[in-house]
Formats: structure tokens, C-alpha cells, sequence
């Protein structure tokens, strides 16, 4: 006799690749939120353009925000604390909003 409460084949785990991808969603609007912009990833997906030089950052905001990410990473995907650096380093790289103070941090 079979009981459905404990069949579990119905139910799909998530693979590494695809938590990842589910966390840039969130990391994506964080970085909004810290920046103080009312934008979120919903407004920008799927554009292919260079959206992120469409809104600035402050570097402090940009610390802020990585911080907050490689400690989400190393929570919700388990990274090790080195590898959620490196992580949030190519994210802030690859689709990091432009440092509205850069020329003044750097000296």
C-alpha cells in the first residue's frame, strides 16, 4: 500500500546551478535597495542593453551591498566565505550600477 504523504518524486530539488540563478534576482534588487533606487530586477530582466550605467552607486553602498551578498551566498547556497567574495566580486563587476564616487574614494 503506497501512502502518498511520503512519496516525495513529485517534488523537485534544485540543482546548484539553479539556486545560483535564483539568488541573482535577489542579490539584483538588494543592490537596488542599498542604492536607493525604486528599481527592482523585474524592471530590468531580460534587457540587453548596459542597464547597470543607467543608475549609480556610492563605493560605500557598493561595500555595503557585497557585504550583505556574500553573507546571503554563504547562508542560502553555502559557500565558503572566500569563494561569496569572489562571487559578489564578478557580480559587482558584471552588473554593478557605476560608482557615482570613484574619482574622490580612489584619491
Amino acid at each position: 500500500m503506497e501512502n502518498k504523504e511520503y512519496q516525495r518524486s513529485d517534488v523537485k530539488r534544485q540543482t546548484r546551478r539553479e539556486k545560483q540563478e535564483s539568488a541573482v534576482p535577489i542579490l539584483l534588487d538588494k543592490m537596488f535597495e542599498i542604492a536607493g533606487h525604486e528599481t527592482r530586477y523585474k524592471d530590468i530582466e531580460g534587457r540587453k542593453d548596459a542597464w547597470y550605467r543607467d543608475w549609480q552607486m556610492t563605493l560605500a553602498q557598493n561595500e555595503e551591498w557585497k557585504t550583505w551578498g556574500k553573507n546571503f551566498l554563504m547562508k542560502e547556497l553555502k559557500m565558503r566565505q572566500k569563494q561569496a567574495e569572489l562571487e559578489m566580486g564578478m557580480i559587482s563587476l558584471n552588473w554593478g550600477l557605476s560608482i557615482s564616487d570613484w574619482k574622490e574614494a580612489v584619491g
